[in-house]
């Protein structure tokens, strides 16, 4: 028998039935979480792209007076000025009733009240204000000195300051989701390391007879190669198709919440074909690892 013929017949070195083992379920676990990971991960950089998009060039203005006249009055200045400046692209005055409906669950009905309701809180009047371009510190500073002569109440605030803390956390999540991501990536190596030596170690006879026969050890790391390339292929499979099942049931609750800012999370057709590619880098992985595995194993042995 030649050393191919031996090769290629595949001697048992491996166990060939798919499933029964936990190499096929090891890996199908470790794809599904590195999906959901991964899914994790594309959402929130998603997510926050949006928030910045949405908010570049906005800001905020807040006239704060305990007055309701005057408040109004220097709204009304504020938003006139604002309007008649090159470089401001739109103002909205936005109206009491949208801040009433904002505050009620928190502050109750009537927050802002009238002159007469001595016990009404007193809301500042809001303006929303989109520049042309980037809110920078110096165009910000310019602003406030506009608005300070004629309307010293206002306050003068960049949208995407109130936003620092958010973006910190979503790269912190990002962070920990390549660590995980990483994390399983090496667990998933390690199970196929320790299953091919285990199977080195049950079959040693097997193989010393393979190489009496004139089997090279690239030979014998391709049968192992090839049984471990099943079992990644169908765990990878299945993994996939658990993480992607995942991925949609939790998008959908998250959808529920009817939050603009969470919409903006959501995956695109290139986010798609990343989770669909990991079963694929999770083979190329664990047949790598099994070939380096297995060479190293038999300089030692024979």
């Amino acid at each position: 028998m030649s050393a191919r013929a031996a090769a290629g017949r595949n001697p048992g070195l491996v166990p060939q039935t798919r499933l029964a083992g936990p190499m096929a379920w090891v890996i199908a676990i470790m794809i599904a979480l590195t999906v959901i990971a991964a899914a994790a991960g594309l959402a929130l950089s998603n997510l926050a792209a949006h928030a910045r998009a949405e908010i570049a060039g906005g800001l905020t203005v807040q006239i704060v007076d305990a007055a309701p006249a005057e408040r109004a009055r220097q709204a009304e200045v504020a938003v006139a000025l604002l309007t008649n400046r090159d470089d401001v692209a739109q103002v909205r005055r936005v109206p009491d009733s949208e801040l009433d409906a904002l505050l009620e669950p928190w502050l109750g009905p009537r927050v802002t009240g009238s002159v007469a309701d001595e016990d009404a809180i007193p809301v500042p009047a809001l303006i929303d204000v989109r520049l042309k371009g980037a809110v920078t510190h110096r165009r910000l500073e310019q602003l406030r000195a506009v608005l300070a002569a004629a309307v010293p109440a206002a306050r003068v605030d960049a949208q995407a300051g109130w936003l620092t803390p958010v973006f910190a956390a979503i790269a912190s999540l990002q962070w920990l989701a390549a660590g995980l991501i990483v994390l399983l990536a090496a667990t998933s190596a390690a199970a196929v390391w320790l299953a091919a030596r285990s199977a080195l170690g049950t079959n040693r006879e097997t193989i010393e007879i393979v190489h009496l026969l004139g089997g090279s050890d690239a030979q014998i790391a391709r049968i192992f190669q090839r049984s471990i390339g099943i079992d990644a292929a169908v765990g990878g499979f299945v993994g996939l198709a658990l993480g992607l099942a995942a991925t949609l049931l939790l998008g959908r609750q998250f959808a529920q919440l009817g939050s603009g800012m969470v919409a903006g999370g959501g995956l695109g057709p290139v986010d798609w074909i990343v989770l669909a590619a990991i079963p694929l880098a999770g083979l190329l992985l664990a047949m790598f690892t099994a070939r380096l595995t297995v060479l190293a194993a038999l300089r030692r042995i024979l």
